[in-house]
């Protein structure tokens, strides 16, 4: 039964850490807010509403964001920091 449980928590954790990797930004991205549709941002809203991605509640909430190609922010309407 042991090495049942340490295989499911092995599984478990190559999972959690290849979606890390898949969520950390690359050098030429930037968080972009207020972009990002229902169900499609990038990580925890900054306002603390939840605490991953794909749980932006609204399209183009303040407190959601996505990762953009670094200069692209402001010109597809979005903002650098969260709005207070």
């Amino acid at each position: 039964m042991y090495k049942r449980h340490a295989l499911i928590a092995a599984a478990l954790a190559t999972v959690c850490a290849a979606t890390a990797a898949a969520d950390a930004p690359k050098a030429d991205q930037e968080k972009c807010f207020s972009i990002a549709k229902a169900g499609q941002n990038d990580c925890a809203a900054a306002d603390g509403t939840h605490g991953c991605a794909g749980q932006a509640k609204a399209d183009k909430s303040s407190a959601d964001w996505k990762y953009v190609a670094k200069g692209t922010c402001t010109k597809a309407g979005g903002k650098l920091t969260a709005s207070k």
